[in-house]
């Protein structure tokens, strides 16, 4: 309920004109990593639930989504294999917002700066209305998930 509360909440304090955002300050100091840095911390938070841990702990904004994450793979009762193969799936998506960007900058040369640029800007101007429909959609998915439990 409360990351329904904090969506509802990120969507009323979005900027109206969406030139007016800004960008997070975690990724804004992104600009002022190399590619070597940036490969090196993606590869070595990529190294199993330590990557989520790490999030979690610089974003307080990511713990319930991982929270829940671990939740739902420690009580689905999955095999070992599973029960390995789950969470390295969640990081593998978990990492995405690092390892696309770097895929860009390796295969693209020359052009990855403008369509880098092109990405940050848009993330700029809309981060405030992506977090707020992301924390909606968790919090109800969530919500609806423990009505169902109580029900059942």
């Amino acid at each position: 309920m409360l990351l329904v509360l904090f969506g509802a909440r990120q969507w009323h304090r979005r900027p109206k004109d969406p030139s007016q955002g800004r960008l997070p300050k975690w990724m804004a100091a992104m600009d002022r990593l190399t590619p070597v840095k940036v490969f090196g911390f993606g590869l070595g938070l990529g190294l199993g639930l330590a990557l989520a841990l790490a999030l979690a702990a610089l974003n307080a904004k990511t713990a319930p989504l991982t929270i829940a994450a671990a939740a739902s793979i420690g009580s689905a009762g999955l095999s070992v294999g599973q029960e390995i193969t789950s969470p390295a799936i969640f990081v593998l998506i978990a990492t995405l917002g690092l390892l696309a960007p770097l895929g860009v900058y390796m295969v693209g040369g020359e052009r990855a700066k403008t369509t880098l640029g092109n990405w940050k800007d848009w993330a700029a101007q809309h981060n405030v209305a992506v977090m707020a429909v992301l924390f909606f959609v968790i919090g109800l998915k969530l919500l609806g998930d423990g009505i169902g439990i109580l029900t059942s």
